[in-house]
Parts: structure tokens; C-alpha cells; sequence
């Protein structure tokens, strides 16, 4: 049975060599910086010269005055998650009122409909059971007729139906 492949190691990294190497080390010197105000340019120790942007210290930013949180803000950091959990709290019982919610506002749907029935309807009914289910309209007056005799006299009267 042949072995599986294995893949090749890592092959090494060889990073450029300089072609002369001075005998004694010579110190780093520095040139003087072209044009643009960041740029310097060095001399290694191998006798190349590197130009690059130089970092120059920065003075940092003064750190802005520390001012206390205030109490409104406190407050409502502390308000925020009750009022939320409340809201969230009314919208769970809500959803389980649902179906009674539902049942009875078609109750009151049937109630408000028996309420406009019995306006319309009583005095209807009542206006027909006067007339004695007869289709001729009869009216009664009533006239009275009353004397007295004498500023304190008493009072007497007939009541006439017609």
C-alpha cells in the first residue's frame, strides 16, 4: 500500500544580502532632510541609505475637563430599562387578554345594537298599541274649566273628556 503525498516544508526565507560588508562598523549618519519637513534620510551601518518619514514626538492634546454626569441623566439611565421591561410586561398580558378582549367588545358590538333597536322600536311599538291596531288616527281633548269666588275662596272645576 503506497503512503500519501506529503506536502513540502516551508521553504526559508533569504533576505537580500549586501554585496560588501565594511569591516568595522560605522556609525549611523544622518543627512540632511530633503524638501518635505518629515523625510530623513540614514545611512545604515552596511553603508546604505534608507529614506524614510521620521517620527517626531507630538505633544499630545490637553485631556478636556472631567464634568460630572448630571442627576436628570442619572434618573433616566435608571428609568429607561422599568419603563421598557413595563412596556414590554403590558404587551405580554396583552396578548394573552386578546381573546377575552375580543368576546367582549363584540358584547358591546350586541349591546349598542339592542341599545339603537330599543330607541327606535319602544316608541314605535307604543305609537300602535294607541292606536288599537286601526289605521284612523283619534285624538282626546282635554278642557277644564275652574271658579272661585272671593280672593280666598275655594276653587271648583269640571275636567271634560272629548
Amino acid at each position: 500500500m503506497p503512503h500519501p503525498e506529503q506536502r513540502p516544508g516551508p521553504t526559508p526565507v533569504h533576505y537580500p544580502v549586501p554585496l560588501h560588508h565594511p569591516t568595522a562598523s560605522a556609525p549611523l549618519a544622518t543627512t540632511p532632510p530633503t524638501g518635505l519637513p518629515a523625510v530623513q534620510s540614514v545611512q545604515l551601518p552596511d553603508g546604505r541609505i534608507i529614506t524614510g518619514y521620521a517620527l517626531t514626538p507630538t505633544t499630545p492634546a490637553p485631556a478636556p475637563a472631567v464634568r460630572p454626569v448630571p442627576a436628570w441623566a442619572k434618573t433616566t439611565a435608571l428609568l429607561a430599562p422599568t419603563v421598557g421591561g413595563g412596556v414590554a410586561a403590558a404587551g405580554i398580558g396583552l396578548s394573552y387578554a386578546a381573546p377575552g378582549l375580543i368576546a367582549m367588545s363584540q358584547a358591546l358590538w350586541s349591546a349598542a345594537a339592542l341599545v339603537a333597536v330599543a330607541v327606535i322600536a319602544v316608541p314605535t311599538a307604543l305609537r300602535t298599541g294607541r292606536r288599537g291596531g286601526s289605521g284612523a288616527r283619534t285624538t282626546t281633548h282635554i278642557t277644564q274649566h275652574v271658579t272661585s269666588t272671593g280672593l280666598f275662596g275655594r276653587a271648583s272645576g269640571t275636567v271634560n273628556h272629548r
